[in-house]
């Protein structure tokens, strides 16, 4: 589960647990190492070395998955998202995906360098291109179109 982008788990429904050590032997398949990655050091040994039940709540508070939402939205939450993700340009979310994967790879510096150069690269798709030239004609550059960007990203997919 560690090894998605995104995880999400139903309220009361949803227990997550790391219980290797209690019988002997470590999380593996990138247990520990994603674990740290994605709630730090002393939540991580918590973890792995309390084998303790973790419910949706905690596990949200914890990082350990983006959201915890009760069981009726949580099918409808995963949908919207992957839908709204999906009308994207198929290279932003890429090149999106490469640069917080090198965040969490590389140190700061290497990550700004390689990010800079991924936004280089993103500007020259002919998909990038054509919805900035659409985001600018529907007013997404105006306070009014900033104080409804998700009014504009649908605005945006719906017309490109």
């Amino acid at each position: 589960m560690l090894g998605l982008d995104m995880r999400f788990g139903a309220i009361g429904k949803a227990v997550l647990a790391q219980p290797e050590v209690a019988i002997g032997i470590i999380p593996g398949g990138g247990g520990t190492q994603r674990l740290a990655r994605v709630m730090g050091q002393a939540r991580a040994l918590e973890v792995v070395l309390g084998c303790n039940d973790f419910t949706a709540e905690v596990a949200e508070r914890y990082g350990y998955i983006n959201r915890a939402l009760p069981p009726g939205e949580l099918a409808p939450f995963v949908q919207n998202l992957a839908h709204q993700i999906a009308s994207f340009p198929a290279e932003a979310i890429a090149l999106a995906k490469k640069s917080v994967q090198n965040a969490v790879e590389l140190p700061i510096v290497e990550g700004l360098f390689e990010e800079t150069a991924l936004f280089a690269q993103s500007l020259t798709t002919a998909p990038a291109r054509r919805r900035m030239r659409k985001f600018l004609e529907i007013g997404g550059q105006t306070r009014e179109g900033e104080l409804d960007l998700s009014d504009m990203i649908q605005k945006l997919a719906e017309e490109t």
